[in-house]
């Protein structure tokens, strides 16, 4: 399966500013030539300027003026709610003995190579991709910090936590095709419709020649998460897969939106990593049931029991035993492993929130949180 690397504008409750002023800029910086054309605009309304800037300028510096009037007018796009861009003064000797005040960009973000903010072409190798937000989108380090910081004021006004969530084995199982066993071919004739997808849990994707069975409970769990937690999910799955999945769970776009994040936006091969998901490492929990991939956040892992409804999923793992399908049967809604997990998950959050603590939210960690209900299951 191909790769789509288009997605939706960002939708995060303290990011909403990012996106639409990225918008925005892309209207009228997604090439080179879009910026030449409005530096010529500018130059028209400040002929006086310019005349005066490039007589005291080398002939090899003449098209500074052009380039400082774009950083003008991209400027002006900037304030308080928007992409940040620190800057300072620097004053640049010219061979005329004059001084002229350049400023400089600290390239907060970059659409394929070019700040947003400035204009220029830079190559950033700490800025960390975020193709799932938009397409060909990197956010420097310090910006992203920004984000972050401003992501959980907003999300701990609500008392929410951050919970990233993986597919398969724990929302869900898949299945080809051809990999179905004699024992379940009567599935064929009991899938769900398409059109419903609500009420429905068993599908056939005729367009990705699968099955996809939820996990029992699976919809109670994502609406009553969705009240303490803002919900992201993260496979090492393709992209166009990830996406349909999250189709299934979340017809309506009301728990997850834009926040699918899928194998192509992992910076490690192999590896998960929260340095691509807009929340703070101290306030995020993870449900996943493989802990070899979450090697550099294992005190955020909330360990799931893998879900094997289909025969082809319990033999990739070397289990000879007869399937749920196969079986005619299914986790318990009620006692199954996502009601559990979801008991364990309001107790992080009672906890974290608790009204007797009196420090500060912002000082938290919900690590420690974790650590403390571990030994209280222990127990």
């Amino acid at each position: 399966m191909s790769v789509d690397g288009d997605s939706s504008p960002l939708s995060s409750s303290g990011s909403d500013d990012f996106a639409a002023l990225l918008n925005e800029e892309l209207a009228g910086i997604s090439s080179d030539e879009s910026l030449e054309e409005e530096a010529d605009e500018t130059d028209q309304d400040h002929d006086g300027e310019e005349e005066e800037v490039n007589e005291e300028l080398n002939v090899e510096d003449a098209d500074f003026a052009a380039k400082r009037s774009k950083r003008q007018r991209l400027d002006t796009l900037d304030d308080d709610e928007g992409l940040h861009c620190s800057t300072s003064l620097e004053p640049v000797s010219q061979s005329s003995d004059v001084s002229v005040q350049l400023e400089i960009c600290a390239h907060p973000s970059l659409i394929k190579g070019m700040c947003v903010k400035c204009g220029r072409m830079v190559d950033d190798v700490s800025a960390v991709a975020l193709g799932y937000i938009h397409k060909d989108l990197k956010v420097g380090s310090d910006e992203l910090a920004r984000l972050r910081n401003k992501d959980l004021k907003s999300l701990f006004r609500k008392k929410k936590l951050y919970l990233v969530l993986d597919l398969d084995h724990t929302l869900l199982n898949s299945t080809h095709f051809q990999h179905i066993s004699p024992d379940e071919e009567y599935l064929k004739n009991q899938t769900d419709s398409l059109q419903d997808l609500p009420n429905g849990n068993l599908f056939q994707l005729d367009s990705m020649r699968m099955f996809t069975k939820l996990r029992p409970f699976v919809r109670t769990f994502l609406k009553e998460a969705s009240n303490m937690f803002e919900m992201y999910v993260y496979t090492m799955g393709e992209r166009p897969y990830a996406m349909e999945m999250a189709r299934l769970l979340d017809p309506g776009k009301i728990y997850f939106d834009s926040r699918v994040i899928s194998q192509a936006d992992c910076t490690q091969k192999h590896q998960k990593g929260l340095d691509v998901v807009l929340g703070a490492e101290s306030a995020v929990i993870i449900l996943d049931d493989t802990e070899y991939v979450w090697r550099q956040h294992k005190e955020n892992l909330i360990l799931m029991d893998r879900y094997h409804y289909f025969s082809s999923s319990g033999r990739s793992f070397n289990l000879n035993n007869r399937s749920l399908s196969e079986l005619k049967r299914d986790e318990s809604e009620p006692d199954g492993a996502l009601a559990t997990i979801l008991g364990v998950l309001k107790r992080i959050h009672q906890l974290f929130f608790d009204l007797e603590q009196d420090d500060d939210l912002m000082r938290r960690d919900v690590r420690q949180v974790l650590k403390t209900v571990r030994s209280e299951v222990l127990k």
